[in-house]
This record gives C-alpha cells, sequence and structure tokens, in this order.
C-alpha cells in the first residue's frame, strides 16, 4: 500500500464531483450566479491551505465511509444541497468513473496525467476568480513537487492501492453501458486495441539473442489485438498537452446518466455485512479524519433563502425510489463524529462539531456511546 494515493485520489474524485455537478446545474436552469457560487465555493473549500497540508502528509488510505463523509461535506459547502439518494448517485459515478480511468491508464505513472487532467478543468472553473485560482495552482506545484520525481515502481504501489480500494465497487453506470465498456454485472471491460504505452512497443514479435547479446531469431505472433504506437508522451508540466482523454469531462456532451445496482455489489456488501468486529485501527483513522476535516473550512453560505436542492434523478419520484431500493449497506451513512465534554476527547473532534453546528446542518439523536476515541469509533462503524 502506498501513503501517496490519499492526495490522487481526492483530486480525482473531486474532479469528477464537479463535472457531474456542472452538469446537473446547467441540466436543471440553475441561474449562472448561483451555479457560479457553488463552483466557487466547492473548489474554494477543496483546495483550502490547511485542509491540503492534512492530505498531503504521507498516510495510508482510510475507509470509504470516511471518504465519503469528506465528500459529502464538500458537496455541501455552498448553497447547493442533495438528498441522500442524490449524493449516493454521485458519489456512485465519482468513484467509478475514476476507476475505469485507473484501470485504462496505459502506465501506472499516466494517473498523473488523469490528475493534471483534473486540474486544468478545475482551473477552468475558476479561470475568472484570482484568488481560487491561485490556490489551485499551489496546489499545482505541490503534485509536480511531490508526483513527477517517482519512479515507476512507486506509481505501480499506486495504481495497486488505488485498485484495491475500488476493488469491490461494481456500479453500472449508464455511460459506460450504453458505450459497451461496462458489462451488465458492473465490471469494465478492457479494450484489446488502441496505442500501447508510450516507451514500449506494439506486440507481436518475439526476439532471441545469443550469450553476446547478438539477436540470432525473429519470431512473429497473432496479438490478438488491433494496437499501434503511441505518438508521443503526455507533458507533466503546466499548461501543456496530456494526450490522454482519460481524467477530462465526459459530460460535456448532454446526455443522461444513470447508476444501477448490479448482483454483484448487493453480494459484496452483503458479505461485509457479516463482519462485525470492531475495527483495530478505528481510533487511528477517527484521528485521521478529524485532522483532515478540521481543516476543511466550509464558507458561510449567508442567506438560507438563496439556497436551493439539486436533483441528480430525472424526477423527486425515481430519487425517492432510488434511495427505498439501495441496499442500506451501500447508502454510505455519513459519519457521526460525536464529540463530549469529557477531556480524553481529541480538541479538534470539538472543533469540527462546532463547525457542523455552525453551519446550520442538524445531527442526528444519539446517546452516549463512549467517552474514548475507540468506543466512539465501535459506534459509528458497527
Amino acid at each position: 500500500m502506498s501513503s501517496r494515493t490519499l492526495p490522487l485520489l481526492f483530486i480525482n474524485l473531486g474532479g469528477e464531483m464537479l463535472y457531474i455537478l456542472d452538469q446537473r446545474l446547467r441540466a436543471q436552469n440553475i441561474p449562472a450566479d448561483k451555479a457560479k457560487k457553488v463552483m466557487n465555493d466547492i473548489i474554494t473549500t477543496m483546495f483550502n491551505k490547511k485542509f491540503l497540508e492534512e492530505l498531503f502528509k504521507p498516510q495510508e488510505l482510510y475507509s470509504k465511509k470516511a471518504l465519503r463523509t469528506v465528500f459529502d461535506r464538500l458537496a455541501h459547502a455552498s448553497i447547493m444541497r442533495l438528498n441522500q439518494a442524490s449524493m449516493d448517485k454521485l458519489y456512485d459515478l465519482m468513484t467509478m468513473a475514476f476507476k475505469y480511468q485507473v484501470l485504462l491508464c496505459p502506465r501506472p505513472k499516466d494517473i498523473l496525467l488523469i490528475s493534471f487532467n483534473h486540474m486544468d478543468a478545475i482551473k477552468d472553473f475558476v479561470k475568472d476568480t484570482p484568488s481560487i485560482l491561485s490556490q489551485v495552482n499551489e496546489t499545482y506545484q505541490q503534485l509536480i513537487e511531490m508526483y513527477t520525481t517517482l519512479c515507476s515502481g512507486e506509481f505501480q504501489l499506486i495504481r495497486q492501492t488505488l485498485l484495491i480500494f475500488f476493488q469491490d465497487m461494481h456500479i453500472r453506470v449508464s455511460i459506460f453501458l450504453k458505450d459497451k465498456v461496462q458489462n451488465s454485472n458492473g465490471r469494465f471491460v478492457l479494450p484489446t486495441s488502441g496505442p500501447v504505452p508510450y516507451g514500449t512497443q506494439v506486440p507481436g514479435l518475439i526476439r532471441m539473442f545469443s550469450c553476446t547479446g547478438e539477436e540470432v531469431t525473429r519470431l512473429q505472433f497473432n496479438n490478438g489485438g488491433n494496437y499501434t504506437a503511441a505518438l508521443r508522451e503526455g507533458s507533466f508540466e503546466l499548461f501543456r498537452d496530456r494526450v490522454t482523454k482519460l481524467g477530462t469531462n465526459m459530460y460535456s456532451v448532454s446526455r443522461p446518466v444513470e447508476t444501477h445496482m448490479s448482483g454483484t455489489s448487493k453480494n459484496s456488501a452483503q458479505h461485509t455485512k457479516v463482519n462485525t468486529a470492531p475495527n483495530p485501527l478505528a481510533k487511528e483513522e477517527l484521528n485521521m479524519l478529524s485532522k483532515l476535516m478540521g481543516g476543511l473550512e466550509v464558507p458561510k453560505s449567508g442567506n438560507a433563502d438563496n439556497g436551493f436542492r439539486v436533483n441528480l434523478f430525472n424526477t423527486d419520484e425515481e430519487e425517492e425510489e432510488a434511495l427505498m431500493s439501495r441496499p442500506r449497506d451501500l447508502s454510505y451513512e455519513v459519519i457521526n463524529i460525536q464529540a463530549t465534554k469529557d477531556q480524553q476527547v481529541n480538541a479538534e473532534l470539538a472543533k469540527i462539531m462546532g463547525e457542523f453546528s455552525e453551519s446550520g446542518e442538524q445531527s442526528p439523536s444519539s446517546s452516549s456511546k463512549g467517552d474514548d476515541l475507540l468506543a466512539m469509533m465501535d459506534g459509528i462503524f458497527m
């Protein structure tokens, strides 16, 4: 497992979230000024300096539920609100899109090019807002400094870490199904054609060498596909051609996007539910999450009357039906971090809960489930 994976996971998922929200804001004819405010507020929060300082620290990935909590908070960083079914669908689309990109990237290092495509698009969203643009540019520099010097082995470890994270997610997405890149069971179809990774040769030739290094024999074979040589390598510098289209906005052409739970995902959820033992890493995960969210400052939304709801479904009835039919284990209910007056509780947790109360979000009624962090996590994740 690579300790450098979290920033790339967050930025790429965040980029996909912005693509989807931009498409839905346009589809629902939200006034341009409100739509711009939503995008600006989310990007401002996403690239908050204190938040990114915690994000870029070497650390292991934490659970899907913890990551979902961060993105739920991020999606509600402005005047826009999402019901749980729409938030579930948003998160499904984000994760499946990035999973597809990770599977298709020709080389492990190309994950960085996918990240840069997302960053390029985010820069374009805020190109008319210099203060936010400077935040994005600063993060760009951090990515370049941290990742461009890594060796191929480290990128392979990052890719492997991401695939392990995504391995049980098999949500069917209408765009992928229509393009025949996803099967009905939610698994992706990898192509057997197209350009090979940059720096490699088209398969189909076996060369044999003598002990002195001289080529003595050549054998050709059918490679079973229609491969071509890569024309050039994508640039890892600012404002350059990435070559790959992975990580660009697939919603730029308007078409409806639906998600469906596959039988495989439902079965995975049932198998996961069997293991109800307390997580031995729960205490450490809560500490990481509290630090991460402690730096995630949500802008004040101002007048509540300006708020509006975005529906990722065609109608409210479809949204309600999706909520009722979704397996409970796959709804990723937002973690309720409880802070008590006990002195043993981390002070940063109290700060987080203060931010939740200030933003007007209502927390579900709950009883005391223990004063120490481990007992608190047992109550949250069981």
